[in-house]
C-alpha cells in the first residue's frame, strides 16, 4: 500500500518537470511554426488537443475552473490554424527542447532513465482505470515517447490530469463550481487571488460574485477573503480525499519506489525551476517547497 501523503509528496516532487510546458518560451515558438500566435489558443489547443478537434464545451467542461467565453474565444478556432496532432507534436518538441536545455548531457543519464522508468510504471497502473477521468484518459491514449526524457515528462502529465481530474469530480461533489473551486484555493492562502482570477481569465465582477455566493454558504468569514471555519474544514477535506484518490497509480511502485522516484527527481526537478524557462517566481517557489517537503 501507498499511504496518500507519499503519492501527494511523489506528485510534488516531480511537477515542475510537466509544470514547464506550460510557462518555457520554447512552447510559443513551437506553436507559432503552425500559425498559432495568441497566447490563450496556445495553451487551451495544445492541452486539449488529445481530445482531437472538439468543440469549446468539451474543453470548458474538462478544464473547469477557466472563465467560458475565454475557451470560446479560441477553441473551436484552434483547429482551422492547426490539426491537433500537428499541435501534439509541437508541444512534444517544446518539452524535449525544454528539459534538454535544463539537464544538458544529463538528459540520457541514468538518473533520468531510472525515473522515467519508476513513473511510466506509476502511470500505466492508471491507465488501468480511465472512468470518470476524461482528460487523463485523452492523454493516455497518446503513443508513449521513445526518449527516456520524454518518457518522463509524459509520464508525469499523465500522472497530473489522473490527479486533476479526480480533484474536479471532488470539487463538483461539494457543489463548488469553477471560480468558486478558485476563491476557495486563493482563500487558504497558498496562491493570491489576483494569479487566479487573471490566469483564469475572470473579471473582478465575477470574482466579487463568486465570493459573496461563497459567504451565502459558509464557506467564506464575512469581513475578509478568508475561509471560515466551515470552510476551512471542506477545503481541507477536498485536498485530503484528492490525494487518496491519486493513490492507485503509485500502488505499481509501492512506498519504496515512491521514495526512489523522489530522489530521483527532485535534482531534476530544480534544474528545470533554473533551467530559465519561464516559471513565474511565486510558482518556483511553491515548487521548491514541495520538493524540499518530500525529503522529510
Amino acid at each position: 500500500m501507498v499511504e496518500p501523503h507519499s503519492a501527494h509528496l511523489t506528485f510534488r516532487a516531480l511537477e515542475p518537470i510537466h509544470g514547464m510546458i506550460y510557462f518555457t518560451p520554447h512552447g510559443p515558438d513551437a506553436y507559432r511554426e503552425l500559425g498559432i500566435t495568441d497566447p490563450r489558443m496556445m495553451y487551451f489547443a495544445s492541452r486539449s488537443a488529445a481530445f482531437g478537434p472538439i468543440p469549446d464545451a468539451v474543453t470548458i467542461a474538462t478544464f473547469f475552473n477557466f472563465d467560458p467565453a475565454a475557451v470560446r474565444a479560441v477553441i473551436p478556432a484552434a483547429w482551422e490554424i492547426a490539426a491537433p496532432a500537428d499541435i501534439l507534436r509541437a508541444r512534444l518538441r517544446a518539452a524535449d527542447r525544454s528539459l534538454r536545455q535544463a539537464w544538458g548531457a544529463d538528459v540520457t543519464g541514468p538518473e533520468v532513465r531510472a525515473a522515467a522508468d519508476l513513473a511510466r510504471r506509476a502511470a500505466e497502473r492508471a491507465a488501468e482505470r480511465p472512468q470518470g477521468r476524461p482528460l487523463f484518459a485523452a492523454h493516455a491514449a497518446l503513443p508513449w515517447p521513445d526518449e527516456p526524457h520524454l518518457v518522463l515528462w509524459h509520464a508525469q502529465t499523465l500522472l497530473r490530469e489522473y490527479r486533476g481530474d479526480g480533484h474536479v469530480a471532488l470539487l463538483m461533489t461539494e457543489g463548488l463550481d469553477g471560480i468558486e473551486a478558485l476563491i476557495t484555493h486563493s482563500a487558504t492562502g497558498e496562491i493570491s487571488p489576483e494569479v487566479l482570477r487573471a490566469s483564469r481569465s475572470w473579471s473582478e465582477a465575477e470574482w466579487a460574485a463568486g465570493v459573496r455566493r461563497l459567504r451565502d454558504r459558509g464557506w467564506m468569514a464575512d469581513d475578509d477573503l478568508a475561509l471560515s471555519e466551515h470552510g476551512t474544514v471542506r477545503r481541507a477535506a477536498i485536498e485530503s480525499r484528492t490525494d487518496e484518490l491519486a493513490v492507485h497509480p503509485y500502488e505499481a511502485i509501492g512506498e519504496a519506489g515512491c521514495a526512489r522516484l523522489r530522489t530521483l527527481a527532485a535534482p531534476l526537478a530544480i534544474r528545470v525551476l533554473e533551467g530559465d524557462l519561464g516559471f513565474p517566481h511565486m510558482l518556483s517557489a511553491r515548487y521548491r517547497q514541495a520538493i524540499r517537503a518530500q525529503a522529510r
